[in-house]
């Protein structure tokens, strides 16, 4: 399988299991509100990956710490707010608009006339989802989504960054205990005396589905596809949104809807087709030369693993 088949395959894992974790936080939400669900999958998700990983603070240099807290409070901020929208707004329309910051981003980074034609096409299905001439959209839903998207934004330069700088899942090691804690500070005070064990084992099993799984996917993802590729590939996000909403909460789309998928669908396939990134690119060359500036040998571990072939399996 080729690299940017494979970035593909794991950006659309990761987008399933965002949407469907999103669905199945219905009754999280009548429990402990938006902001107590998005704490309770934060807070465990950071928990699992610290005990899972057990990241070393000692192999990070100053720049890429900061780099991880900082993904943190973006990650934590995305997730509270969007949880916020997903309350008020449809879930279909919430990721339209949500996706208008990897939308910006695949725009700004699109490379010739050529690249930009998937944003652009991938802009009228968004539109089309949102469906904005019937007027009978929550303001303050659609802010908040927004709000997300330009989180999404920057969560998607700093995910890139820190997956090319940190070898693994450790970045994610560090900045998703960094949510948690955030997630702790805004609605832990509210929601900890609403918690019960059956709440705590619903956040939990919701953790792993959203964020833990996902953020993993789209973290290897960004190894493989360039930025711009990425964030047209996140158009997929309102289709698979409006699939969802149908199929878990019974939110049938119209005609214009289903027209938008066609258009989102088309410029996922073509992004896919043209935004492999370049063996250079990889978080392979900055963790080799962290090695030789250290004066050690890279070890197995140390290592990302090699791009695969286009004639190969992992």
């Amino acid at each position: 399988m080729s690299t940017a088949r494979t970035g593909t395959a794991l950006a659309v894992g990761s987008m399933l299991c965002v949407q469907i974790g999103l669905a199945a936080s219905v009754d999280v939400f009548d429990k402990v509100g938006p902001q107590g669900a998005a704490f309770l999958r934060l807070a465990w998700a950071g928990v699992i990956l610290l005990l899972v990983v057990r990241p070393r603070l000692r192999d990070f240099d100053r720049r890429t710490l900061l780099a991880c807290t900082v993904l943190g409070v973006v990650t934590a901020s995305m997730t509270i707010l969007f949880m916020e929208a997903v309350a008020r707004i449809p879930l279909g329309t919430a990721s339209a608009c949500e996706f208008l910051g990897p939308l910006g981003v695949a725009a700004a980074r699109s490379r010739g006339r050529r690249m930009l034609a998937w944003p652009a096409l991938a802009a009228v299905g968004v539109v089309l989802l949102t469906e904005p001439w019937r007027g009978q959209v929550d303001v303050e839903g659609v802010l908040l989504a927004l709000g997300a998207a330009g989180c999404w934004a920057a969560y998607i330069l700093l995910t890139q960054h820190v997956g090319d700088e940190v070898t693994g899942i450790g970045g994610l090691a560090v900045s998703l205990p960094v949510a948690g804690l955030v997630g702790t500070a805004v609605a832990g005070p509210a929601t900890l005396p609403q918690l019960n064990g059956q709440v705590l084992l619903i956040g939990l099993g919701l953790a792993v589905l959203l964020p833990v799984v996902p953020f993993c996917l789209e973290m290897l993802a960004l190894r493989r596809l360039t930025t711009a590729a990425f964030g047209t590939l996140m158009s997929l996000e309102p289709a698979i949104a409006l699939v969802v909403g149908l199929v878990v909460l019974g939110q049938v789309p119209g005609a214009w809807p289903v027209l938008g998928i066609a258009f989102v669908v088309a410029a996922g396939i073509g992004a896919e087709r043209t935004g492999s990134r370049s063996r250079g690119a990889t978080g392979e060359a900055p963790a080799r030369a962290r090695a030789e500036q250290a004066g050690r040998p890279r070890s197995a571990r140390a290592v990302l693993p090699r791009e695969p072939s286009t004639s190969g399996r992992r």
